[in-house]
């Protein structure tokens, strides 16, 4: 069923019966990746990682579910900035760190476990991610918070590119 406060065509139906949130212990699952299903980048890449991180123990929920501000203890704008990775231990990542974190997961994204070590790159993946999250919807043709106030987006009004 769809929630009526998204603003995309995005259903929780759209993602596999285990993955729609629960709770942290739901469905024994060993964390949890929240996404923003407002945004149509972000959905599109919910949908590739879910059956990926469903073997491995993990689920997807999100951003916009009232108990994810509680469980995380962050505002909404705080929320929205950035993905959030939380495990069922309790430790809590956001943005480039939740790639790296998903990472140690998923053996075949190992070498950016390795690359993160590498003095300074760190400070440049985070840097790279706010890029991207700052573009994200624009990055799927469309601003969907309407006129884009990123610079050279083309869904900013006036924009050539």
């Amino acid at each position: 069923r769809c929630l009526s406060d998204w603003s995309s065509d995005v259903c929780s139906s759209d993602l596999p019966r285990q993955n729609r949130f629960r709770g942290i212990s739901g469905f024994g699952a060993r964390g949890w990746l929240f996404f923003d299903a407002e945004c149509v980048f972000c959905t599109r890449i919910a949908r590739w990682l879910a059956p990926i991180l469903e073997r491995r123990g993990l689920a997807l929920a999100p951003l916009q579910d009232p108990r994810v501000v509680a469980l995380l203890g962050f505002s909404h704008d705080r929320l929205m900035r950035e993905m959030h990775f939380l495990r069922s231990d309790g430790s809590r990542y956001g943005g480039a760190d939740t790639l790296v974190a998903l990472a140690r997961e998923i053996w075949w994204w190992r070498p950016l476990v390795w690359i993160s070590k590498v003095p300074g790159i760190m400070p440049a993946l985070r840097s790279w991610y706010r890029t991207i999250a700052a573009r994200r919807s624009c990055m799927a043709e469309r601003c969907v918070a309407g006129p884009c106030l990123v610079e050279n987006c083309a869904g900013r009004p006036g924009s050539s590119s």
